[in-house]
């Protein structure tokens, strides 16, 4: 099946590319009725982000120029009720295919099958070309939606398979979201007979303001074994909650997001906060900056602190360069003992890091 979406997505780019082509060089009134009708329901989206690190951790400079992704999507809109939206990363996998069904005259209640992000914090279901920081997440939702630092989940994108209800009311102050998941992660069946269950709720009271609580029940299979969970073994099922509450708020003086997050990953508890925010300083130009806290493991006390500061420069729509700094107060190191055998342990130790990124984004829809 995966097959026949990345075929059926590769002939929707080939049939809007070539008759956008036609429609800039010829005019529309030129086009078949059915090329009218493709390039009026289709809609291409694209970006790449790209840049240069250098780190420094336990003594080591570690500097390397890094593609970290390349991502197009395609969304269909077949009728007025129903869509279909397929995305890959060329830097990766398919990370995206679902479709979407309204089932109610307005935007009170859709449903979505297939694979997305889950709706888990604040910040996953949000767009990397939206985020502040160059590495995106905040340590919190990067290590509990299963965005890749969590060895027992593995390198999920905060995607999953499953079904979506959604919605919003009271003129679009009000949204919800529940959500039927796998718990597996992208392109994989689930790994135990149990699904994972996850809630939304947002409220907008005033404008630029929104107000966002999430949860998940559920069950995780490990795909590996975990420094900052030794007890859960590659293959065990194991209870996975988690919970958050936060904020977001947008103005023309600033622009800011903050969260807590709690997880539960058998009996270890897992926690943290962060707040992250912009401030313009002229045209295009805005100031950085994020405090994030993240304990991975209560019990063993394996906190870390992250600070980030920066600027980046708005040069066209969504394109922009960023320049940062990044501190962080814990990482893994790796050894290899007298025995020759190599291991891993969480350190508390400084960890500097200078980011410097390109992004670059584009859009297509037709005009109507």
């Amino acid at each position: 099946m995966g097959k026949q979406l990345y075929r059926f997505a590769v002939l929707v780019v080939a049939l809007v590319t070539l008759n956008g082509t036609a429609v800039m060089g010829q005019g529309s009134d030129k086009l078949p009725d059915w090329a009218k009708d493709v390039t009026e329901r289709v809609q291409l989206h694209g970006y790449a982000q790209g840049g240069f690190n250098y780190t420094h951790k336990a003594g080591e400079d570690t500097p390397t120029f890094e593609l970290k992704r390349v991502i197009f999507w395609a969304n269909a809109q077949i009728t007025d009720r129903w869509s279909f939206l397929f995305m890959h990363d060329f830097s990766s996998v398919v990370q995206e295919f679902y479709t979407d069904f309204r089932v109610s005259n307005n935007k009170a209640l859709t449903v979505r099958l297939g694979q997305f992000k889950n709706a888990l914090s604040l910040e996953n279901p949000l767009s990397p070309t939206a985020m502040e920081a160059i590495d995106v997440y905040s340590e919190s939702v990067t290590f509990l939606t299963g965005c890749g630092s969590d060895p027992l989940m593995g390198v999920q994108y905060g995607r999953d398979l499953g079904l979506s209800v959604f919605g919003e009311t009271n003129d679009g102050k009000l949204r919800y979201e529940l959500q039927v998941m796998n718990g597996q992660g992208i392109n994989k069946k689930d790994g135990n007979k149990e699904k994972d269950f996850i809630g939304r709720l947002e409220y907008r009271p005033v404008k630029g303001l929104n107000l966002v609580a999430t949860g998940q029940i559920g069950r995780g299979h490990a795909i590996a074994n975990s420094l900052y969970n030794p007890d859960i073994k590659e293959g065990d099922n194991y209870k996975r909650n988690r919970w958050s509450a936060g904020f977001e708020y947008k103005s023309p003086a600033v622009n800011m997001h903050g969260e807590y997050m709690e997880g539960k990953d058998g009996d270890v508890t897992s926690r943290g906060a962060y707040l992250t925010g912009s401030v313009p300083l002229g045209k295009g130009v805005e100031l950085v900056g994020s405090y994030d806290f993240f304990n991975f493991n209560t019990t063993l006390g394996m906190d870390q602190h992250k600070v980030i500061a920066g600027l980046q420069y708005w040069f066209y729509k969504k394109c922009r360069v960023q320049l940062q700094y990044v501190y962080k107060s814990a990482y893994i190191r790796g050894f290899t003992d007298g025995l020759g055998v190599s291991h891993k342990e969480f350190t508390h130790g400084a960890n500097h890091a200078i980011m410097a990124q390109m992004q670059i984004r584009l859009d297509y829809a037709k005009k109507k």
